[in-house]
């Protein structure tokens, strides 16, 4: 089924706002019963954003493709999947929304409705674990898309559960996301200064992913597949399978 572009653009506000709400959200809640303990704030904001990212894939991805972010929108504009307008469109969708979705979680929290963030994160270790994310998030997505798309909702969750503890910069891996976190003072803020550097970061991993991939998933000759590691230990000669009486 395909739906139209008003009804795309739609489910790619919702998901993205419900996806900064949740980011946001469980963030000041993480933070308020952690009693200080910093681990157990980000043990509580990464199970809240790989749960949500699962079940927004799953609800929206039939309908918009589930971008919910500016660097995947992109990936796919490279693998002229998407029109550049439409493009274009998507981002700023995403860019409203994400906004929106951190206004909701202020005012769930009884937060003042709008911030600036003084939270400072910089320094070119951040920047690179941003390309590492992004990297790592186009990569999950085109590599499931090609072999297993019905396991990209649950990849992209555990990919950036994981990525909130092995980037230093916890794993944005989203220009929408980062933007929207300038205006939150809370325990996923980050300062409008230290935005641009990340936001930069973000498309180069998300270009470098993109343009790998397209090398590596490419078809190869026959002659040259290597075979998969169940074939591999396949030494009788006879295919995997198959009756050899």
């Amino acid at each position: 089924m395909t739906f139209d572009i008003g009804r795309r653009l739609f489910a790619e506000f919702l998901g993205t706002a419900f996806l900064l709400a949740t980011v946001v959200g469980s963030g000041i809640m993480g933070e308020s019963l952690a009693g200080g303990n910093v681990a157990i704030a980000l043990l509580g904001n990464t199970l809240a954003t790989g749960a949500i990212l699962m079940v927004l894939i799953l609800i929206f991805g039939p309908v918009s493709g589930a971008h919910f972010n500016p660097a995947v929108t992109l990936a796919f504009l490279i693998r002229r999947e998407i029109a550049p307008g439409e493009a274009a469109t998507y981002v700023a969708v995403q860019v409203v929304a994400g906004i929106c979705g951190a206004m909701a979680a202020h005012v769930m929290f009884a937060e003042p409705v709008l911030m600036i963030s003084t939270q400072s994160r910089s320094g070119i270790g951040q920047w690179w674990a941003e390309v590492v994310a992004t990297f790592g998030l186009v990569a999950t997505i085109l590599g499931c898309l090609r072999f297993r798309p019905a396991a990209v909702p649950y990849a992209v969750g555990l990919f950036i559960s994981a990525g909130y503890w092995f980037t230093a910069s916890t794993s944005f891996a989203n220009p929408a996301v980062t933007i929207a976190r300038t205006l939150t003072d809370t325990f996923s803020g980050i300062a409008p200064a230290d935005a641009p550097a990340f936001i930069a970061a973000q498309i180069v991993g998300a270009t470098a992913a993109t343009l790998s991939f397209r090398w590596l998933l490419a078809e190869a000759p026959q002659s040259a597949a290597v075979p998969s590691v169940a074939e591999a230990g396949n030494t009788s000669g006879v295919p995997k399978g198959s009756d050899s009486k």
